[in-house]
């Protein structure tokens, strides 16, 4: 945008809320000689209480330090939710940024252990997506959990990984607005930028949900996916913290049909002694992913 400040995040963030908000969501008519989607600045600056000129300022960048109270209002007008509210919340100038996490990213010893010793599928993700390490079982689940893959880019790019999925479109929503918060203001990280560039090259699907500036937090849940063997389970996942990694860990019902279908699926698959990714470099810095 002309006159914008670079590295406007909070007027970008703005812009691409606004947008997806519809007048009739707002309380507005929706009249007949509308140019823009959404809402229009002044629109958005009338229903939160501050002036048009203001609101235009803090959408190009020239102001960066909005009260919390301009905050809020204007989240309550663009309709977004708790974990958007705190993602806003935390884009003004006046928020420390965190320490940058250069180092590269490293599976402890005793994770190896442990994912050695379950029986369920499981693997480590890193920030972005990256599978660290993973046990047979996560392989057996899908291929695409073997160490070195990375499972955003998978599921936008591998038709495989897209039928697997019972609700693609939601997933890769959820995928895509948690890589988003979790970059944050990391934004010069090479990994990162790495992955952020070659899927907006490769993906239409993720430049769509990139576009909408989507944040979301993807811990536990419940999923459905068709694996080609045994068919549809229907599996919970949780996502535990382990110093700076995720063990990712997915579980049937006891004694549901997934439950034996899981059953099934360990007694058909080989045991696999290099799917925990003993003996690779998972703490030295990925390489990209092929």
């Amino acid at each position: 945008m002309k006159d914008e400040a670079p590295g406007n995040q909070l007027g970008t963030y703005l812009r691409a809320r606004r947008e997806l908000v519809s007048p009739e969501q707002a309380g507005i008519p929706p009249g007949s000689n509308r140019r823009v989607p959404g809402l229009r600045r002044e629109e958005v600056a009338l229903l939160a209480g501050i002036s048009p000129d203001y609101y235009l300022r803090l959408e190009r960048g020239r102001d960066k330090n909005p009260s919390p109270q301009v905050l809020e209002s204007l989240a309550r007008v663009l309709n977004l939710d708790d974990v958007e509210r705190t993602y806003l919340l935390g884009l003004t100038a006046a928020r420390p940024r965190a320490p940058r996490r250069q180092r590269p990213e490293h599976v402890p010893a005793r994770v190896h252990e442990l994912l050695a010793h379950l029986q369920i599928p499981a693997f480590v993700e890193g920030r972005a997506f990256d599978v660290l390490a993973s046990n047979p079982m996560a392989v057996a689940l899908s291929p695409r959990l073997r160490p070195g893959q990375n499972r955003l880019r998978s599921l936008l790019l591998d038709p495989e990984e897209q039928a697997f999925h019972q609700d693609w479109t939601k997933a890769t929503a959820d995928f895509v607005a948690t890589l988003r918060i979790t970059i944050g203001d990391d934004t010069d990280n090479p990994r990162f930028v790495e992955l952020v560039g070659e899927l907006a090259l490769s993906s239409q699907r993720f430049r769509t949900l990139w576009a909408r500036h989507d944040v979301r937090r993807l811990d536990g849940g419940t999923a459905t996916v068709h694996h080609p063997v045994v068919g549809e389970l229907r599996l919970h996942r949780d996502k535990l913290p382990i110093d700076d990694v995720l063990l990712v860990v997915y579980y049937p019902d006891k004694n549901s049909d997934s439950d034996e279908k899981l059953r099934l699926l360990a007694a058909l698959s080989p045991t696999d002694s290099d799917s925990t990714g003993r003996g690779k470099p998972t703490d030295t810095p990925h390489p990209r992913t092929r």
